[in-house]
């Protein structure tokens, strides 16, 4: 039996530079039923598959990119735990050995979702 396919969605729907993904979830979850999209809090604790892909907003760029190496992510300074993010819990997932690959599909924070539809199309063939 093949584990179903999941993708983690990251975001916060309060923010609206950064809520894109999570509101284009109930979209994504009708487009591919057999795909399991699960939002994460990123200072929450992970089950992590052996395969991590992510869903997330990234400043800066106009167009989707896939990401899959963390040293692709740019470091950004932590004083508090307010300031752990994503990025942050990834790259010390991955220092843990808990993360063997990565894919993370950046979004713009304006995007159309027949964009994201076809890049994630893209990568569950």
């Amino acid at each position: 039996m093949t584990e179903t396919m999941k993708i983690f969605v990251f975001g916060n729907p309060d923010v609206k530079e950064d809520s894109l993904p999570v509101k284009l979830m109930p979209q994504l979850k009708k487009e591919f039923p057999n795909i399991e999209f699960l939002h994460l809090d990123p200072n929450e604790e992970w089950d992590i598959p052996e395969h991590f892909i992510a869903i997330d907003t990234v400043e800066g760029i106009d167009d989707i990119i896939v990401i899959n190496s963390l040293d692709q992510l740019q470091n950004t300074s932590a004083v508090t735990m307010h300031d752990w993010d994503v990025g942050k819990n990834l790259k010390w997932l991955q220092k843990l050995g808990k993360i063997k690959k990565i894919t993370i599909i950046g979004v713009p924070s304006q995007l159309k979702i027949v964009d994201l539809i076809s890049s994630i199309r893209a990568l569950a063939s």
